[in-house]
């Protein structure tokens, strides 16, 4: 058995010293240091001072490390899993988008056999499918050839693989696909790049849509005559993510964002491309060509593609902007995020029992080590 010890242990309301997680596969106890003399053959890791924390969890990124989700191979999985796992993620959803159906259900198989085999870094839960399922008007980076009406028979044949669905609800078809999707699988729905009113968003989140992809961006804004998209996520009781890489929204919003939908409905994400972790340069997403300068990503003609933050970046950014205490920042990628995917009974923070998804970082947030069901996959 391992025991992490000398370490600042991050819990849900505090931050301990002079604890040691004990752990496996699961995490076994938390005892004090006082208590180690009653424990033997146990494997001493010397935390060194940092802290120790619940693996983040990433539920919508593309790519990393030059790879992209959409490359549909298992290589190209497994290397986005093991540059992510230095950023502190410790279990994704690999991300598609609006290209043609088939390369899609290409990257769903793939998606599937990431499921279930050991990765070399972060764990696959499933898939987020962002896409064909928008309106073309809010497209962002996605490429309107290959928008389709929703339709549940693009997705019969990967109900085990799927979690979250980014969809326009106000596209023909939407709402029933709504109805339709709820009644045969517990999927996550989500508007994004979406056109959609107040009232029909309203109208979206009454029937089933509970949660709302990288808010404020491919939305109708909040307007005091037209709440739009925005006012209904800020009216409603849906959780929401957020791209903090103060670029995509000014760090002022993500103050205002946590006021009006408190800390718990947050989920900070990454929605990274294959330009993440790498050299500024030249890229491509979904085939269409993407130049990376500065820390921001885009399009030819300006629009963002994504983004290259990383999720420990994202956690920093966050507690700078808005003064939250670290031990509730680390809850927007860990617990919140396995809430929305109904698997925080063995995930999201190191209550006694579940998946021993461990990470050790220092005062900027830079991963010293990462453990996946209690396995090392990364140490600095």
């Amino acid at each position: 058995m391992k025991a992490l010890h000398n370490g600042k242990l991050i819990l849900g309301d505090s931050i301990d010293e002079g604890k040691i997680l004990l752990f496996n596969n699961k995490i076994v106890e938390i005892i004090d240091e006082s208590q180690l003399v009653n424990h033997t053959n146990l494997e001493l890791i010397d935390a060194k001072g940092n802290y120790i924390s619940p693996g983040f969890i990433d539920i919508h990124i593309h790519g990393s490390g030059g790879c992209d989700t959409m490359d549909g191979n298992i290589d190209a999985l497994n290397i986005i899993s093991k540059t992510i796992i230095k950023n502190g993620t410790t279990a994704f959803l690999p991300t598609t988008m609006t290209m043609d159906i088939e390369d899609i259900h290409n990257a769903l198989d793939v998606i599937r056999q990431g499921m279930n085999i050991d990765m070399e870094g972060a764990q696959v839960l499933g898939a987020h499918m962002e896409g064909p399922f928008i309106n073309a008007k809010f497209k962002g980076a996605q490429n309107e050839t290959y928008v389709l009406l929703p339709h549940i028979k693009y997705l019969e044949d990967y109900l085990d693989v799927i979690k979250i669905i980014t969809m326009a609800p106000e596209v023909e078809g939407g709402i029933d696909f709504i109805d339709r999707v709820l009644e045969m699988k517990e999927i996550v729905l989500s508007i994004g790049h979406t056109n959609a009113s107040y009232e029909e968003a309203m109208e979206a989140i009454k029937r089933g849509i509970r949660h709302a992809t990288h808010t404020f961006n491919a939305m109708t804004p909040l307007h005091h005559r037209n709440p739009g998209v925005v006012g209904a996520i800020f009216n409603s009781n849906i959780t929401c993510e957020l791209i903090a890489d103060k670029i995509h929204i000014h760090p002022e919003l993500f103050k205002l964002l946590m006021n009006i939908k408190g800390k718990d409905k947050l989920i900070l994400i990454t929605d990274a491309m294959r330009a993440g972790c790498m050299k500024d340069g030249e890229y491509d997403l979904g085939g269409q060509k993407v130049v990376v300068n500065g820390g921001s990503a885009r399009l030819e003609n300006g629009s963002l593609a994504g983004s290259i933050l990383t999720i420990n970046k994202a956690i920093k950014n966050f507690k700078e902007a808005t003064g939250l205490p670290l031990n509730e920042v680390i809850q927007l990628s860990t617990l919140n995020p396995a809430k929305l995917l109904s698997v925080d009974n063995v995930k999201g923070s190191l209550d006694i029992g579940k998946d021993a998804d461990i990470i050790v970082f220092d005062e900027n947030i830079e991963i010293q080590k990462a453990y996946v069901q209690g396995e090392e996959k990364y140490n600095s």
